[in-house]
């Protein structure tokens, strides 16, 4: 039986980056189940479906296999036999992933291989509902947060670094919107455990954060 820690949180809270570091510094394994669903909202984009278009969805998601793997390291997303990590965080992909991801099919089509790896594997498993619907079982639960203007400013900066054309204020209201998007879908909404230890991260530095993680592990 594998060891699970689960990381919960809105959309910019640093989620991911935590999740590597603690799975990193535990010798677990880290699965980003957001990239997963940001895999098939690649393949929905691809093939022009709308988010609106429900049943186009549900008929696309037959057709669509992600896949993880690990080259040094570093996890890779493969969709249909192809790497398209480094597609998956566009402001697009990851408007089109939290529209998406509350539609029972897309859940169903990635739920099996979230499961399944953390009953065999020691892992790390970040995302919207890790810790009240896919892992309720988890050994650590944590959820992460920051405020609204933390995490714009942080997506800015990261978005500035790679040379990527953006605006704070666009980036601020595309995380208001998709908090607002999380927190209300009817299928598993993004709240907080009640066995989750919150942690706040707005004014701590992320070594900080990944110690206070690592220190609620075994």
């Amino acid at each position: 039986m594998g060891y699970n820690v689960a990381i919960d949180g809105p959309a910019g809270a640093g989620k991911s980056t935590i999740a590597k570091l603690v799975a990193k510094k535990k010798g677990y394994i880290y699965v980003d189940t957001g990239a997963m669903y940001r895999a098939l909202a690649v393949y929905f984009l691809e093939k022009g479906i709308k988010a609106s278009e429900t049943a186009k969805i549900t008929e696309a998601c037959k057709d669509a296999e992600v896949k993880l793997s690990y080259k040094n390291g570093i996890q890779q997303v493969i969709l249909n036999g192809k790497n398209i990590t480094d597609r998956l965080r566009s402001e697009e992909v990851g408007n089109m992933a939290s529209a998406t991801s509350a539609i029972p099919e897309v859940r169903k089509a990635l739920l099996f291989l979230q499961k399944n790896l953390a009953e065999k594997e020691d892992v790390v498993m970040d995302g919207r509902d890790i810790g009240t619907a896919i892992l309720p079982n988890a050994d650590v639960k944590i959820y992460l947060t920051a405020s609204v203007d933390t995490r714009a400013k942080r997506r800015y900066k990261e978005l500035k670094e790679k040379q990527i054309s953006c605006e704070l204020e666009k980036i601020k209201q595309d995380i208001a919107k998709r908090d607002e998007q999380d927190m209300n879908r009817k299928i598993a909404p993004l709240r907080q455990a009640e066995d989750a230890v919150l942690i706040d991260s707005s004014d701590m530095t992320i070594e900080e954060v990944v110690e206070k993680i690592c220190s609620l592990c075994k």
